[in-house]
């Protein structure tokens, strides 16, 4: 279990970094939606409105590359521990827009107003806990010592 449980939690993460991609990537709907509804929220924020465009136009494709550069980390097992760190951070910032933003956690996910019930949200909890554990199970790496 011990060589187990790191490998079951690195796939996890991979798989739900990897499917989420094309999504990024392509600036597909639900991609457009999650952004423009972020951007909006940061413009009437002194401080953050002047990324806002920015954040809107080429925040799937960042977010995007991050996710890929810690599943990349994350499958070579000397690297897992900094590409689980990365996750970690990621999945903060999503959870974060999700809790404290318009975007909510059941968003809307069509120009209909459909939602998805939360997914979205429960797989970046999902993701966000196994990237802690990864740097948990990992932490000598990281302090030269196991715990």
């Amino acid at each position: 279990m011990k060589k187990t449980l790191p490998w079951l939690l690195s796939l996890y993460v991979v798989f739900v970094f990897i499917q989420s991609l094309f999504f990024k990537f392509t600036g597909s709907l639900e991609t457009v939606i999650i952004f423009n509804t972020i951007a909006a929220w940061m413009q009437g924020i002194s401080f953050l409105a002047p990324i806002a465009p920015f954040f809107q136009s080429y925040g799937g494709v960042v977010v995007g590359s991050g996710e890929l550069i810690a599943s990349l980390l994350i499958l070579i097992p000397p690297t897992r521990v900094y590409g689980a760190i990365v996750g970690f951070f990621v999945m903060s910032g999503a959870i974060f827009f999700h809790l404290f933003t318009p975007l909510g956690v059941n968003r809307v996910i069509d120009a209909a107003g459909h939602t998805d019930g939360g997914v979205l949200f429960y797989m970046a909890c999902g993701v966000w806990v196994s990237c802690a554990a990864l740097i948990f199970v990992n932490c000598q790496k990281i302090l030269g010592k196991s715990i």
